[in-house]
């Protein structure tokens, strides 16, 4: 029987197309899990290295604040205006994705107590020129400490056109957040 051939009335059953069948789904799956690994590993990574960048960012700008407050004369804190608080400003930076926010706290300083009254009439105002200067930057123009300070510039020069009792000397961010 070893060396006999099949004749027409012997049944064989084939299991190689099973086998195979198998084979395709196994291999199917694998490059669905490895796909969507992938993109998971992309869209975590992604968002974690915006996350270091914003970090890295902002411990230079501490390390510079640092340089930049310890070669001052130690009088210079004696010299600090009254100052006036602002509530918390969240704004949209400008971006061709439009994903980009800004949440900043900033004190100013005046230059005089008797700017108080005036800064608490012209409060809308005052917001109005800060939210309109902050959300027409992007990402980059912020970023770094000397655009930072390019920022407060640009603020105290608006909001100064527009006071009469006196100016505001500074602007002080007392937190400051991009996502």
């Amino acid at each position: 029987m070893a060396g006999k051939k099949p004749e027409d009335g012997d049944v064989t059953v084939e299991k190689k197309p099973k086998g195979n069948m198998v084979l395709i789904i196994v291999i199917v799956l694998l490059v669905v899990i490895l796909i969507g690994g992938g993109a998971a590993a992309f869209l975590l990574l992604g968002s974690s290295h915006e996350e270091a960048a914003a970090t890295t960012t902002s411990q230079q700008d501490v390390k510079a604040e640092k340089k930049k407050t310890s070669s001052k004369k130690s009088t210079d804190h004696l010299a600090i205006g009254p100052m006036y608080p602002m509530a918390q400003f969240v704004v949209n930076l400008l971006s061709e994705s439009g994903n980009r926010f800004l949440k900043v706290s900033i004190d100013l300083e005046l230059s005089d107590p008797k700017l108080q009254p005036e800064m608490d009439h012209k409060k809308s105002l005052i917001r109005d020129i800060i939210i309109r200067t902050f959300s027409s930057k992007t990402f980059e123009e912020i970023s770094t400490l000397k655009g930072k300070d390019k920022l407060k510039d640009e603020v105290l020069d608006k909001i100064n056109e527009n006071l009469s009792d006196g100016q505001v000397k500074n602007i002080y961010f007392t937190d400051f957040v991009v996502q």
